[in-house]
């Protein structure tokens, strides 16, 4: 893919704003893609910082760093998908990168993935949602498993997307926060991103890996929409795998 040398610049330049999450990964020797927004262990290597970079933490870019960035890049899961993001991001006008970003965060390209709250598949839609907007069982299938279906997955996730950016026009970190938590959270905190550790760092590091995958886009002013509780964050980890290996959820 044509996004590989994107990534690659992005990188080398981490261009950001300090409204950012600082994103730190590596890929182990099983294949499998780590990312957290904090250095966990001594193999997570820095990708993208929140704050302004120093001049001198800005040189050649280590065979780690490409290692992810390749493999966030180029995962068959993405290739095999694209054509549903991109159908889908066309049908409800939301941007294919973003879906694309919502996915690696949600269930690391692995339409099998489950989460602990019962979210299915892809985009991790959860059956409630799936049936507010008609999905059924029905003799043949339930409704949870036609939501581990790619296509029906896909679209689901990105009608939704496309419900909260009219609910929140202009203001991405609140669609996320909203897909994460529930818009119902968003609202009970007057349309500011809610004060849960998780729904904060989620916002960050989809808006960062959002922005790998479209490099051009602007990034959100999340700290605008930011309820100070003085709660500390809790660390986002994300594990993405290699097709057959067995996937996570956010930690």
């Amino acid at each position: 893919m044509q996004i590989t040398n994107v990534l690659l610049g992005l990188a080398l330049s981490l261009v950001s704003a300090s409204a950012q999450a600082s994103i730190y990964g590596y890929v182990d020797a099983q294949g499998v893609a780590h990312l957290a927004t904090e250095k966990i262990d001594a193999r997570y290597k820095l990708f993208a910082r929140g704050d302004v970079l120093h001049p001198s933490a800005s040189p050649a870019i280590s065979a780690e760093r490409r290692e992810l960035l390749r493999y966030l890049s180029r995962h068959p899961n993405l290739k095999k998908f694209e054509p549903l993001l991109k159908a889908a991001g066309s049908e409800f006008a939301v941007d294919s990168a973003l879906l694309k970003a919502v996915m690696a965060a949600e269930s690391g390209f692995d339409p099998d993935a489950t989460s602990p709250k019962g979210a299915i598949g892809l985009m991790q839609v959860m059956p409630a949602t799936a049936e507010r907007y008609g999905l059924r069982g029905d003799d043949r299938k339930t409704l949870e498993e036609k939501l581990t279906d790619p296509k029906t997955n896909i679209r689901l996730g990105a009608r939704y997307l496309r419900d909260l950016q009219r609910m929140f026009p202009d203001q991405q970190d609140l669609v996320l926060a909203s897909y994460n938590a529930g818009e119902g959270a968003v609202q009970k905190y007057n349309n500011t991103i809610p004060p849960y550790p998780e729904t904060r760092n989620y916002v960050q590091l989809v808006t960062q890996i959002y922005r790998w995958y479209r490099p051009e886009a602007t990034t959100p002013r999340l700290k605008a929409n930011i309820v100070s509780t003085g709660v500390k964050s809790k660390r986002l980890s994300l594990t993405i795998p290699a097709p057959g290996a067995n996937a996570s959820k956010l930690d």
